[in-house]
């Protein structure tokens, strides 16, 4: 649009007015956009995936591209002369008639090669409308709140408004040539064979786990499912231990760091508060009984042992979030900062149960649990990182002669077993076993003697469920005292019982 042109709907402010700021808007972009798109149609289908007519400061603007989509949608050819039909053609645009506006439009455009950047300003101006629209909102909320309307609440609320605005309408998806893909799929093989564990994911610690998975995989969903008792928090917690120790980080060119070992670990412990998690972590490091920490039986070469391995820790790359009662919702928005502000690269939820949909109060249960797994499984993609979610069992597991857990054994079993991409079950016969122990003396004891050296200190991890490998199990060696999963060896070097 020439110079003299370019403020056709602008107002020229009056001499000795007082200066005010107006909206971000760029009229001049959103002019040679629509003159792109009615000389050649071709410029819509440039930027239709990301811009809607509500991008656009003018309304006529929005009113000229909202039109002209429907009328391409349609099948037909939107130009200055189909457009002006429907229109209203007594509007007065700066002098101009809405037919010679569009003509005007359409003259003085000059190319479409330019028209997705076009797209992209307009978008972007149009954001920080939005930014502008909610920080307004914010402060006149503050000032003026209702009684009711708690502090946290507009926070949560805000962060809702960001996050949605930040989600709606990117425009760096799409389709992407087959090439592309094959390019991203060769460079994470030939990084797995540059790695020392040849693993293709992040290594959970656990050699013979590695082994059967090729490690945690970016963008999993992995669902971590036992009974009360079997250890499934122990061994999230081991791994989330495991990736954060080994955590290395290289400095970008651009002063980003990227992970290249290990990893930056989120733990959302919905059930143990941080310090019961930080007291499980140290028994393990300490090799001292988490129950001896607890009530203090701890000797000054213990009380030295724990010093030490805390101090060892306080490096460690692991945030952990003990909030109750969270929401799916909040759980997204918090791990979204938490990539944003320290770097993410795993994520562990325990539990699956104790999360809340957004659903009210009453309603399905099972709805409820989709929306959560649906929820984590988008967040895995997006945050492009493997999220281990813990889960319950039913309670049909107990009444069953073999205890081994099944997918049907999962709470609300559909949605989650739909969702995950490996599902792993937790299962120590011990446990069980330690339970039924017959009268000493009696040839049952000592059957049931016999039977306890076999399964003292280990444990199963059933892979029950995995879309990029083999299903099966792996033993593992489990310490009950210090909590901790680790690779099975030989009987020599079983713990003792204590």
């Amino acid at each position: 649009m020439a110079a003299t042109d370019s403020n056709v709907l602008k107002l020229a402010p009056e001499p000795g007015a007082p200066a005010y700021r107006t909206a971000p808007h760029n009229i001049e972009a959103e002019q040679a956009l629509l003159g792109a798109v009615l000389v050649n149609n071709d410029a819509f289908y440039r930027v239709s995936d990301f811009l809607e007519s509500k991008h656009f400061f003018e309304p006529i603007h929005q009113t000229i591209f909202e039109t002209a989509a429907s009328i391409i949608r349609a099948g037909k050819i939107a130009t200055p002369v189909t457009l002006k039909t429907f229109l209203a053609a007594d509007l007065d645009l700066g002098g101009l008639t809405v037919a010679q506006y569009l003509a005007r439009l359409a003259a003085e455009a000059t190319t479409i090669i330019n028209a997705q950047d076009y797209g992209r300003t307009i978008y972007e101006l149009s954001l920080r409308r939005d930014l502008i629209g909610i920080g307004t909102d914010m402060v006149n909320v503050a000032y003026d709140a209702p009684v009711d309307f708690a502090p946290k609440n507009q926070i949560e609320d805000a962060e809702r408004r960001l996050y949605e605005l930040a989600e709606s309408g990117r425009y760096e998806g799409g389709f992407q040539k087959f090439s592309q893909a094959l390019t991203t799929a060769v460079d994470m093989a030939a990084k797995a064979f540059q790695r020392d564990g040849k693993l293709s994911g992040i290594a959970t610690g656990l050699r013979d786990l590695d082994t059967r998975m090729g490690g945690l995989q970016h963008s999993d969903l992995i669902v971590l499912a036992g009974r009360p008792g079997m250890g499934k928090t122990a061994l999230a917690t081991n791994i989330a231990y495991n990736v954060a120790k080994a955590y290395r980080g290289e400095v970008q060119p651009d002063g980003s760091t990227k992970t290249v070992n290990g990893g930056i670990v989120g733990f959302f412990s919905c059930e143990m508060s941080a310090e019961q998690l930080a007291t499980r972590i140290l028994a393990e490091q300490a090799e001292i009984a988490s129950s001896k920490i607890r009530r203090g039986g701890i000797s000054d070469a213990d009380f030295d042992k724990i010093r030490d391995v805390s101090i060892e820790l306080q490096s460690l790359p692991l945030f952990v979030d003990e909030t109750g009662g969270l929401s799916i919702a909040q759980l997204t928005a918090r791990a979204r900062r938490l990539k944003r502000q320290k770097g993410l690269d795993m994520l562990v939820v325990d539990y699956i149960q104790l999360l809340q949909g957004s659903s009210k109060k009453g309603d399905n249960r099972v709805q409820e649990v989709t929306e959560i797994t649906t929820s984590l499984k988008a967040l895995a993609k997006e945050l492009n990182i493997p999220i281990i979610a813990l889960s319950q069992l039913s309670r049909q597991v107990e009444s069953r002669d073999d205890k081994r857990p099944q997918l049907a054994d999962l709470r609300e079993s559909g949605s989650i077993e739909q969702d995950a991409d490996v599902v792993m079950f937790v299962f120590r016969e011990e446990y069980y076993l330690q339970n039924k122990e017959p009268r000493p003396g009696t040839p049952e004891h000592e059957k049931w003697a016999t039977d306890m050296e076999l399964v003292h200190g280990k444990a199963e991890v059933i892979i029950a469920k995995q879309r990029h490998g083999p299903t099966g199990t792996v033993d593992l060696q489990f310490e009950g005292q210090f909590t901790r999963f680790s690779d099975l060896t030989d009987d020599s070097h079983l713990p003792e019982r204590i």
